[in-house]
């Protein structure tokens, strides 16, 4: 499962689909796989927090239900789609102090869980 305590990461990620090429020398298919993903922009601290659960499938709960998404991190065959700039936003604390917010643009493959049934 999907750690509660990242849940309001995907609060606000937009669900898009990947058109991925197919890999030359492979297969011989020519038309591009489509694959459901997550979009979210988050910030570059929950980015490090969540870094150690790239490339692992986890089941989603809320209104993902029946879904799992896995992190894109650095899988060759989603480059296109590694993490990236979100930009930054400059705020002002409470203090006075001036600062900077980092983000990071991350998409996670999505699927639908499967349970084996018995008859």
């Amino acid at each position: 499962m999907w750690p509660e305590e990242f849940s309001a990461l995907l609060d606000h990620a937009e669900e898009v689909n990947l058109s991925i090429p197919p890999a030359e020398g492979v297969g011989g298919g020519k038309e591009p796989t489509t694959r459901k993903a997550l979009k979210a922009r988050i910030t570059q601290d929950d980015f490090e927090k969540i870094w150690p659960l790239a490339e692992a499938r986890y089941r989603l709960d809320g209104k993902f239900s029946g879904k799992a998404i896995t992190l894109i991190a650095n899988n060759p065959h989603y480059r296109q789609w590694h993490p990236s700039d979100g930009g930054s936003e400059e705020g002002v604390a409470d203090s006075g102090h001036k600062y900077t917010t980092r983000y990071v643009i991350v998409h996670f493959l999505m699927d639908e869980v499967r349970e084996p049934v018995e008859a």
